[in-house]
């Protein structure tokens, strides 16, 4: 399923002028934040793109959650590219599957689309920034990438708890509009399983990567099982495994990958 999700602030001006001062630090410290993250570089495209150069063999990639496709999607470089989105926030919605994520893998596993043989070298998933759906979408994925495959998520990463909050329409918070959803809930609950890797790079609001074959960060005990966020904040580079780009690099060509 997909549905909305933006990376916006309003002016400093519009967030604080309402707002007591004995509150203003926490409205200061999350705008402070979000320009921090928005200045912060690569970009998913950047990983994904480098993610897939890795096979020498021809590259299938699917994203989920396009919106404008001239954010990520029309950058990428693949041999065969798949696009789905239900098209609630670009009226135009120029992708190949106009529906939910779930229906895609309903439909794809009913051979309805595309051919049965059909793995993914990437599988990039931005749509509903909710924790059930994002776990729901990343068992899906697994089920359709190849063995050296990589379930890359955006999100994951959110800087305060405003950033973090379920509702995205809730714009009278630190945080503004900016928003990040419960991503990161699901993501840390694949850090838990002993069969994925995973890491998650310090950019972009936190790009987690998931794979069965590349070494890139192990697994760790299940602790903090009811998802505090205070609790992942207190320690986000052990639960997220947070690296930055040049460290994956590194990783992956240390164990041959490139």
């Amino acid at each position: 399923m997909i549905f909305f999700r933006k990376n916006r602030i309003k002016s400093k001006k519009q967030c604080l002028c309402k707002q007591a001062p004995d509150n203003a630090h926490y409205y200061k410290s999350a705008i402070d934040k979000t320009r921090l993250e928005n200045r912060k570089r690569p970009l998913r495209t950047e990983i994904i793109n480098f993610l897939l150069s890795l096979s020498e063999d021809d590259t299938n990639y699917l994203e989920i959650g396009v919106r404008n496709p001239d954010d990520n999607f029309n950058h990428i470089v693949a041999s065969n590219k798949y696009s789905v989105d239900p098209g609630l926030e670009f009226e135009n919605n120029p992708v190949d599957y106009k529906t939910t994520s779930d229906e895609f893998f309903k439909s794809l596993s009913e051979n309805k689309i595309l051919t049965p043989e059909t793995r993914f070298d990437v599988v990039f998933i931005d749509g509903l920034h909710l924790a059930e759906q994002v776990d729901r979408d990343i068992t899906n994925a697994f089920n359709y990438i190849k063995d050296n495959g990589f379930v890359v998520l955006h999100d994951c990463n959110p800087p305060t708890e405003w950033h973090a909050r379920e509702e995205y329409r809730y714009y009278n918070s630190p945080a503004c509009e900016t928003w990040n959803g419960t991503t990161w809930k699901a993501f840390m609950k694949w850090r838990f399983n002993p069969d994925i890797y995973s890491c998650c790079i310090d950019t972009d609001w936190g790009v987690g990567i998931l794979t069965r074959c590349y070494p890139i960060g192990t697994s760790i005990n299940e602790t903090n099982s009811f998802f505090e966020y205070s609790e992942m904040d207190k320690n986000r580079k052990h639960y997220l495994n947070l690296i930055k780009f040049d460290e994956l690099k590194c990783l992956l060509s240390s164990k041959g990958a490139t």
